[in-house]
This record gives C-alpha cells, sequence and structure tokens, in this order.
C-alpha cells in the first residue's frame, strides 16, 4: 500500500480540490490510501464521501501561522510515514515539501495548477518572491498544462523533460449532455423560454466575474431573452450580487451557489462564458465542451483547453461588442455542438488518466 498525502490548502469549493477527488475516486484503493490534509477553516470538505472511500481528513492551521503549520505538519508526516507528499498549493509547496524532506518523506511532489495575472499585483508579489525556490524541496515537478509547468518551474525544466503533465480529468459519462436534467433545471430555474448563458467559479477577482455582469448587461441590451446562470460562491459574491441588482438585472441572474453535482447544470444553460484573468487550465470549460456547450473564453486561458471547435477565444481588452458577438454565434451553435460526438476529450477521460497517475506513483517510490 502507498501512503499519499494530498497537500490542498483551503478546501472551498474550487477547482483544485476537484481535481484530486476525481482521481481520487476511481484510483485503486487496495493499491494507493489517500490523506487529504487541509485547512482548518476551509469551508466545503467532502468529508463523508473521503471517509466512504477509505480516505482520511487532516486538518492543520492555515499557512498563515507558519510556525503552527510546520510544527503540525512535521508531527503528521513523522506519525504516518508517507511514502509521497503531492502538494498542490502552486508556489507555497515549497513550504510543506521543505517540512516533507526534513521529515525524510523520499518522494515529494510540487504540482503547478495555475499562473498569474498583472491585475492581481499583491498577490503576485507572495508568488514572485516564491516562485524561484519552487523547485527546492520537491523531488517531482507535476503541472496540469504545459503554460502552468513552465510558470512554476521554468522554460528549461520544461523543455529537460523535467515536468509532468498530469491533465485535470474527468468523468466524461457523468458531464454528457442530458435532456431530462436540461427540461428539469430550466423549469425549476425557471429559464424555460431563455437563451441561458452559463459560468461556473469560485467568486475571486481571478475568475472576473465584474466583466461577466458587464458583459450580460450589454448583452441583455440586445436581446431581452437572455440569462444568466453561475454556480460557485467566494468571498466577492456578495460584491457581484450587489453589482448585479444596481444594474437591474437580479430578475435576469440566477445564483445557484455551491452545489454537489454541478455536471447536471450544464445541460441547462446554451453557451459557457470564461473570462477569466488567468488559469492553469480552465477545467470547467472542458467539462461544459464535454456537455454538449459551446464556449467563450478569454485568451488569458490556455489554447489546451480547447477540446472541441466549438471553443471561442476573445481577448479582454478587446470591444465589449467582440464578445457579445461571440456569445452570439455560440446561441446559434448550441443544437450542432449539443449532438457533435467529435469532442477530443482523450486527454481529460479520468478512466485513462488515472491509470496514468497510478504508474507515476508506483514507479517514483522504487
Amino acid at each position: 500500500m502507498i501512503k499519499v498525502a494530498q497537500i490542498i490548502g483551503s478546501m472551498d469549493g474550487g477547482g483544485v480540490e476537484a481535481v484530486v477527488m476525481n482521481y481520487f475516486r476511481l484510483i485503486d484503493k487496495s493499491k494507493f490510501h489517500f490523506d487529504f490534509i487541509v485547512h482548518g477553516n476551509s469551508t466545503h470538505v467532502p468529508k463523508e464521501e473521503i471517509e466512504s472511500l477509505g480516505g482520511r481528513i487532516i486538518y492543520i492551521p492555515h499557512y498563515k501561522s507558519i510556525a503552527k503549520y510546520k510544527k503540525t505538519l512535521f508531527k503528521i508526516f513523522k506519525e504516518n510515514e508517507y511514502d509521497i507528499v503531492h502538494s498542490h498549493i502552486n508556489t507555497l509547496s515549497v513550504i510543506p515539501l521543505g517540512v516533507a524532506k526534513r521529515a525524510g518523506v523520499k518522494v515529494r511532489i510540487a504540482h503547478s495548477h495555475s499562473t498569474s495575472d498583472k491585475k492581481e499585483w499583491k498577490r503576485n508579489i507572495i508568488k514572485n518572491l516564491l516562485r524561484p525556490y519552487s523547485r527546492k524541496n520537491a523531488t517531482h515537478y507535476f503541472a496540469c498544462t504545459e503554460l502552468a509547468g513552465r510558470w512554476l518551474f521554468g522554460d528549461r525544466a520544461f523543455d529537460e523533460g523535467k515536468v509532468t503533465v498530469i491533465h485535470n480529468a474527468i468523468d466524461i459519462d457523468k458531464f454528457k449532455f442530458n435532456q431530462e436534467n436540461r427540461n428539469e433545471l430550466r423549469s425549476e430555474l425557471n429559464l424555460r423560454d431563455k437563451r441561458v448563458v452559463g459560468h461556473v467559479g469560485r467568486f475571486m477577482s481571478q475568475k472576473n466575474h465584474s466583466f461577466l455582469i458587464d458583459l450580460f448587461s450589454a448583452l441583455k441590451k440586445r436581446d431581452d431573452g437572455v440569462a444568466l446562470l453561475m454556480l460557485g460562491d467566494g468571498p466577492l459574491m456578495d460584491e457581484i450580487k450587489n453589482k448585479v441588482s444596481g444594474l437591474g438585472l437580479k430578475n435576469s441572474v440566477v445564483f445557484v451557489g455551491n452545489v454537489p453535482n454541478p455536471e447536471v447544470y450544464y445541460s441547462a444553460m446554451d453557451c459557457f462564458v470564461f473570462p477569466s484573468l488567468y488559469e492553469g487550465l480552465g477545467m470547467v470549460a472542458v467539462e461544459a465542451q464535454v456537455s454538449g456547450l459551446p464556449v467563450v473564453a478569454s485568451t488569458a486561458v490556455p489554447e489546451e483547453v480547447k477540446i472541441s471547435e466549438y471553443c471561442d477565444f476573445v481577448g479582454l481588452d478587446a470591444p465589449i461588442a467582440d464578445w457579445i458577438n461571440a456569445v452570439e454565434r455560440s446561441f446559434e451553435l448550441n443544437a450542432v455542438c449539443s449532438s457533435d460526438k467529435n469532442i477530443a476529450s482523450d486527454n481529460y477521460d479520468i478512466k485513462n488518466e488515472v491509470k496514468k497517475l497510478e504508474n507515476l506513483y508506483v514507479n517514483l517510490k522504487v
């Protein structure tokens, strides 16, 4: 049995923990044991599911209490004698992997799931200070895309083949378009006769919800039959709700919050808009395409997210009219896209990718 400590940080309903959970659900439990090491202030921990699958949640202090964080981690690493510590907290991985090294853990993986944006200059100060040390305590480097790998570990490391790309895979069958889900949800949410713009993402500056609301406001002035359906929550949710109310859009925007079954909501949408300031990949855009949705994403989203011909990219500095035109084209494509069978999703099929991860864990341990 290979024991793996998954360093998650805060579990708040974001994409990184969703990816780790996707792998955990299908990994061979007779060969691998996962402990999820998460901050005590996490708001969305699927404790029951993890424990039912044989995993374990271990709560630790937030890394802002650095002395307590390190002391607690060291004790955990020593007591549990992990074969592998796999850290998913980007530049901050240098901290837990340093503790793991001191505790004698031989295999220490730093996993890059994101990049950065110049507009988030406060967060970038910390990121840029820690980036040069991203490889310091790691024995192996993983990334969700080439862009994320080059951003954290550098071009030289990537070009020399030192970075392994582990795709943010999903259960393809679960995300396929479902007419019954569409009819039921559109009726329940009073969206029956609407053209629905969809979005899934944590309410934080990276996801650029304020721009999304501006876009939707402009779109609604041209087409009164549109509605906006948003999944997720987060620190900026109240701010965005206030903006929606201030623009008189309250009756046209549906805030769903975090749900345990986001896959069913894609079928209720007609297009998916993803205007992020930056992404390591943007898994929800992949999910949307698998669900048969055309996607309009910002050019800050990596091109690897495009797994169908119905994914369009628009610059965040482009005129709002360009975004509106892209969304309107998506509405026209929706019927064709939903029935399209040529989704190039092989690299994102969890059934294939979990085998790759299992082999990596086995070979790294050896």
